[in-house]
């Protein structure tokens, strides 16, 4: 299955205009591998919501960051073990923000 610039920004929320898609194109050509999990950060955007954490665009890096936004430690280590089996199994280099619980995906590993 193939998805549309349009349908993964309005699957994380986010409004579909000319500034949106300018962002999602600079993280597409900075993330190796985007059009390969472009539909996985779709389900795992899903898959993290319950959890209070979502995938969104980074403001301040041009890649797609994955922010765990509770202080519920359970929550956050189911969130933590989601995101890593995530990785683990589409093969996903991630970076962790030092002192947050937030993951900037980098792009597939080579």
């Amino acid at each position: 299955m193939k998805i549309s610039n349009e349908g993964l920004l309005t699957q994380l929320g986010y409004n579909i205009d000319e500034k949106s898609l300018k962002e999602l194109e600079i993280i597409a050509n900075n993330t190796p591998g985007f059009e390969n999990i472009k539909k996985h950060i779709i389900a795992l955007n899903d898959h993290l919501k319950p959890y209070s954490s979502y995938v969104a665009m980074s403001n301040s890096n041009p890649y797609f960051k994955i922010k765990i936004d509770t202080d519920n430690e359970k929550y956050i280590n189911e969130a933590k073990d989601i995101i890593t089996k995530w990785a683990e199994k589409y093969n996903v280099e991630l970076k962790k923000v030092e002192n947050k619980n937030t993951f900037y995906i980098l792009g597939i590993k080579k």
